[in-house]
Formats: structure tokens, sequence, C-alpha cells
């Protein structure tokens, strides 16, 4: 009993539990069903670096390590519910743009990595990423929130099969009948009874049930082992290339590239979680922001070093968040996770993708209840929330939204001459993001 308590201690001091008004039960579940949401990654992130020439074993391991690392990082440097690995969207960017169409190679683009990982730690060490945060005003980070809830949900609906292409419309409903469809489609509803009974931790328990339900169908394989031997990293670990290539055009652009698109990505991430989990002070601003970007900076580099594409802050960090993380101990559990699937990889890959894409759409919801915040009589104000919400499911990119918010934002609060109510990095920001779009 001494023991037990002497430990709730320990974690007490470390995290800041009363504090932060939570529980070591409540974080670690919370810190689970992070990582259950996210623990896609780990089979698609070598899917889509293997189209390079890399080697898939070595990527799996690499991407279970450099996430661990990142989200321990974020875990005792900013004591901040948020989990890390290598983002979606920038392991594509990677693979099918910079190697397979542009025709590098992996080593080219992971040198790319490396140098925006060492430009990230300056910028945060000269707090020019904390200062874009705090330059963002309240109705953009509250838009922020809503529009990664839609995002997250649209997700959850495409990898559930329920929304799928349609050329002539370029979405439209899937095939109902579908036994894969059915089972997130009810992973949904029984997901849902379970929040209304307020069960605590009810979208981990959610996706356990979809899972085996999965399992009764047909619909998940059953594995076979439980543990297996990691694969080595050393096919991939520390692959760089030569000065002369470092110090090309081609590279300046791919890194720039590389740093515009997680720039904003994790800030955006940044913002709609901890908006939806009340971390955001009445000035406005994020506590330990500048930890949190360190966690980020410092997870890319090292991440480069393994073999692996860029690291960044995962918006499914919001479904810990609703179920109750508010500390680094959530963040915690999440990377002692991903540790532990290098070894339980079998058991870890058997959740399917209808028991994940079930949580990530109630996680929408969960994260669209910052609109009622947003004064929609203020067009000056509505208009730039409406863009930023809309345009990130529309566009599958949280940084896109944000381009969208704050250059109207900028534009209609100068044109209707209240210039006053716009913070100075605003304009910096919204320069940068025309720029970027004249260059590209």
């Amino acid at each position: 009993m001494t023991n037990k308590k002497s430990k709730s201690g320990v974690l007490e001091n470390l995290f800041k539990l009363s504090e932060k008004k939570t529980n070591v039960k409540t974080e670690i579940i919370a810190g689970i069903t992070t990582f259950m949401t996210m623990a896609y990654i780990l089979i698609v992130n070598p899917d889509i670096l293997s189209a390079t020439g890399m080697d898939k074993g070595a990527v799996f391991t690499a991407t279970a390590l450099s996430a661990a690392f990142a989200t321990f990082l974020m875990a005792f440097m900013a004591n901040l519910p948020f989990a890390l690995a290598p983002g979606m969207g920038l392991n594509a960017f990677f693979a099918f743009s910079v190697c397979i169409g542009m025709g590098y190679s992996w080593q080219f683009a992971l040198t790319a990595v490396l140098i925006e990982g060492l430009i990230f730690i300056v910028l945060t060490l000269t707090n020019v990423r904390e200062a874009i945060i705090n330059g963002m005003p309240m109705v953009i980070k509250n838009a922020v929130s809503v529009g990664i809830g839609l995002f997250i949900a649209f997700i959850g609906f495409q990898s559930a099969g329920i929304i799928v292409n349609n050329d002539a419309v370029l979405v439209g409903l899937g095939n109902v009948k579908d036994p894969g469809v059915l089972l997130a489609l009810v992973g949904i509803i029984v997901t849902g009874i379970l929040l209304v009974k307020n069960v605590k931790g009810a979208l981990l328990i959610g996706m356990i049930l979809t899972t085996v339900g999965g399992m009764v169908i047909g619909k998940t394989a059953i594995p076979a082992t439980i543990v297996s031997v990691p694969p080595s990293i050393k096919p991939i670990f520390f692959k760089f290339v030569g000065m002369n290539e470092i110090l090309s055009w081609n590279m300046v652009v791919v890194v720039f590239t590389f740093l515009f698109v997680d720039l904003f990505d994790t800030l955006g991430t940044l913002i709609g979680v901890a908006t939806k989990a009340d971390m955001i002070d009445d000035e406005g601003k994020l506590p330990k922001a500048k930890q949190a970007l360190f966690a980020d900076a410092i997870g890319t580099t090292v991440g480069s070093m393994m073999g692996t594409s860029t690291v960044t802050t995962y918006v499914e960090s919001a479904s810990g968040v609703a179920e109750g993380g508010r500390t680094g101990l959530t963040a915690l559990t999440t990377g002692v996770l991903f540790l532990a699937s290098v070894v339980f990889a079998p058991l870890f890959t058997a959740v399917p993708p209808q028991a994940t894409s079930a949580v990530l759409i109630l996680v929408g919801l969960f994260m669209i209840s910052p609109i009622l915040k947003i004064n929609f009589e203020d067009f000056t104000e509505a208009i730039p929330a409406f863009l930023t919400i809309i345009m990130m499911p529309l566009t599958y990119s949280i940084a896109e939204g944000l381009v969208f918010g704050v250059i109207s934002y900028v534009l209609l609060k100068v044109l209707a001459k209240r210039s006053d109510e716009v913070h100075p990095m605003m304009y910096v920001i919204a320069v940068l993001f025309i720029l970027k779009h004249i260059a590209s």
C-alpha cells in the first residue's frame, strides 16, 4: 500500500495531476486511447516509405522508436498530453513527391528532414514558433479546433469506407452493406452508448469491442503470435547525402516545403487540441508551448537519424484529451506503448481501421464545441473562422485551413479599418502564406 502511494506521489510531483484536476487512472486510459487511435502509423508509415526503396522492417522499428522518443520529450519537457510520430502527409510528400516524383534518393529526403529539424530547433530557441502561436487571435484558435474536428471525422469516415471516392462529385457514400462499413457503424453506436452512459474509458472500450467484433465476423485476423523480434534499423540508420547535395538549390526547395507544411500542421494541431482541453490561458497563450515545440523539433531531428520522415504532433491526441488526459502522463503512457509495440507488433496491429475510425468520428464531435465561442455576428471574425473550419477537411490539410483563415482575417480587419485588432505577427504570417503559394 505504501509503495502504491509513493508511486502516486512521484507521478503527482512529476506531472502535477491535482493541479490539472486529473488522476493516474484517467491519464493512463487517455494515453492508451491516444495510442490506439495512432497505432495505424506503425503500419502505414513503413508502407509509404518502403515505396522509395527503404527497408520496410527497418522503417517499422524507426517509426515506433522515433514516436516513443518524441512523445517522451513531450511528456517530460512540456507536461502536455500530446503524442508525436512520423506525420501523415509529410511521409507521402517524402516518398511520392521528393523521391518518386522529383527523382531524389531517400537518403536525400532524409537529409532534408534532418536540416528541417535543425532549423526548427533554432526557430524554437529564438521563440519564433512560440510567437506565432501567441500571435494567433482567439477566434482562429477556436476555429482551428472545430476544423480539426471535421478533418479527423472525415479521416475516420474515409478509413471506415463510409465515405469513398466519387469521380463525378469527388466524394460519396460507400457501400453500407459491406461488412467492414457495418462494423464501423456498429462501433460508432456501441461507443456512443458508452458515452451516453458516462462509462470511463468509453473510447478505448469501444475500440476493443469493435476489434473483437471484427474477429468474430472474420473482418479482423486473430494474431498468430503475440511477440516478435524487432527488425534492425541498420539499413536506414544515419544515411545522409554529401555536402554537394546539401548545398544545392534543390535541397533548399525541398527543405522549405517540409518546413512550411510541418510548421503550420504542428501549430494548428497544438492550438486546436489545447483549445479543446481548455489549456489556452486568458491571454490566449498555450503554457509550455516552447517546450512542446522543442519536443517536435528534436523529435524530427532524431527521427531523421533513425531513418524516418518528419515527426510531428498528432491530431489523434484529441482522443486522449477527450478521455480526460491533461498532463504528460498521458503522453508518457502513449510513448511506452509505442516502445512496447516494437516487440508486440502482432498484437497492436490487429486493431482494424473500423475500430479506430469509430473513435475518430466521435472525437470529431468533441472537437467542434469551441464553435460556440465564435462571434458569428462580427463578419470580420465569422468569415475567417468559417474559412479555417471548412478548408481543413476540403483541402485535407490543417496548414491550408490556417492559410485561408489567417489571410482572410488580416484582410478583413484592415479593410474594415480595425487593424488595431491584428497582432503584428499575423501580418508576417499572412505575407509568408501568400509568398509560399506564389512560389509553389
